[in-house]
């Protein structure tokens, strides 16, 4: 394992806040994954969409809305896409039949596992001149940042 010292920051980027280097990271990681979802006619919000279901199958549309960083009117929207184009697949809960429960189809299933090296280049280069150490120390902070500003206990 090689020890990659990071390049220290020149005085410009240390002059510029971290809320805005996120968000610059965020809107590169947003272009990139725009370009490669698009190829199987998918938006990123979609594509967020069927990975959480992917991780959470049976969850409800409100549920999938909060996981997928939508509001519940563009989820519901979206459903009806995606259930359009049988990326979907959705059923009435059993324990509350006023509710639908949705799921990864397996046309939902292929199309992710078509997309995973693709996008899975897209975070390797991010990350490219990290060693796995530095990966996991930014994996840890960056959740740490998260749950401090969420409120919410980590996990």
């Amino acid at each position: 394992m090689s020890t990659t010292a990071p390049h220290p920051a020149s005085g410009h980027d240390r002059d510029v806040t971290l809320l805005y280097l996120i968000k610059q990271v965020e809107l590169a990681v947003r272009q990139a994954l725009d370009d490669v979802v698009a190829t199987a006619d998918l938006t990123t919000p979609q594509y967020t969409a069927l990975t959480v279901l992917e991780r959470h199958p049976g969850i409800t549309s409100a549920e999938l809305a909060r996981n997928s960083f939508v509001r519940a009117q563009s989820m519901a929207e979206m459903v009806t896409f995606l259930l359009g184009r049988g990326l979907v697949t959705r059923e009435r809960d059993e324990r509350n039949r006023k509710q639908y429960l949705l799921s990864l189809s397996a046309d939902g299933q292929r199309v992710l596992d078509e997309l995973h090296d693709s996008v899975a280049d897209i975070e390797s280069r991010m990350l490219e001149g990290f060693d796995v150490g530095q990966t996991e120390i930014l994996r840890t902070y960056l959740v740490r940042c998260r749950h401090a500003l969420s409120g919410d206990t980590p996990r």
